[in-house]
């Protein structure tokens, strides 16, 4: 199978790249200097003899996204229609990563993928406009939403929390926004477990297994950088203001996996245990 990936100097880019090609598949790495995807004609040439395309592509300056939202727009939702559409035309299966922010965040069960979308950020709406952009060309597509992603191969909460921890020897981090840490590697395997297993067309969520908070997180990374976990305080959402409101409730169901038969990424302790040596260096 012939794989293009877009975005592939990005964190999740990077692991992709590796498990496609330790799966014995053909894959092509493209960043953002050698393909522009809101260039539709680029896009069109571009995709001709791929089976799979996976879009690891996205504006993810979620702040910046309040007052750049034309910007964020073009590469969030211009640029998964253009490649939806060249996919359809040359017959490839798209894989498009989208993110937890198109959920408004205030709910107290995980969501379900079917479930209502509300997002409540520039980076959600634009994020949602290409989930919708995608199932409008009418590509053969699996919609990957993943949230509160970490990995080796770029910036990510835990390195800047075991990094801060050291020089400061104490931190606040908010305790009152619920999600699934998740590492790049386990969504890139998942992608490729579904494409493999010719999984139905259709929205999934590549998340952890299980819940915690920011500080709950903050405490397993400090720990697995061999401080004291208790040097992380815990502080609220009101007192770490940003521009884009986060959401308080980022926990995903995983139902859709289930029903096809394809095993759930793990639970997000477990999986960071795995993934500390190689993330924190």
């Amino acid at each position: 199978m012939r794989w293009l990936v877009t975005g592939a100097r990005g964190m999740l880019g990077q692991d992709l790249v590796a498990r496609v090609r330790a799966d014995g598949h053909e894959v092509v790495a493209l960043d953002r200097d050698e393909l522009d995807i809101t260039d539709g004609a680029a896009v069109l040439d571009a995709v001709a003899g791929f089976d799979v395309v996976a879009n690891c592509a996205a504006w993810t300056a979620v702040d910046d996204a309040e007052t750049r939202e034309a910007e964020a727009f073009a590469v969030n939702a211009v640029g998964p229609q253009a490649l939806a559409r060249a996919a359809v035309r040359h017959g490839a299966r798209l894989v498009q990563v989208s993110t937890d922010y198109v959920f408004d965040g205030h709910a107290t069960d995980p969501y379900a993928e079917d479930g209502f979308a509300a997002p409540r950020s520039a980076y959600g709406r634009t994020k949602l406009a290409g989930e919708w952009a995608v199932r409008a060309a009418g590509a053969d597509h699996l919609i990957l939403r993943t949230a509160w992603l970490y990995g080796a191969g770029g910036g990510c909460f835990p390195k800047t929390i075991a990094r801060v921890a050291r020089e400061r020897g104490s931190l606040d981090v908010v305790d009152d926004q619920a999600g699934q840490p998740t590492w790049t590697v386990d969504v890139a395997d998942l992608a490729v477990r579904l494409v493999d297993g010719a999984a139905p067309a259709g929205t999934y969520h590549a998340t952890s297994s299980g819940r915690t908070t920011w500080c709950g997180f903050a405490r397993a990374v400090v720990a697995a950088a061999g401080l004291d976990p208790q040097i992380v305080r815990p502080t609220t959402s009101e007192g770490a203001a940003r521009a884009a409101e986060r959401p308080a409730f980022s926990v995903l169901g995983h139902d859709a996996l289930r029903a096809v038969g394809v095993e759930p990424i793990g639970d997000w302790q477990q999986r960071w245990a795995a993934a500390a040596p190689g993330v924190l260096g």
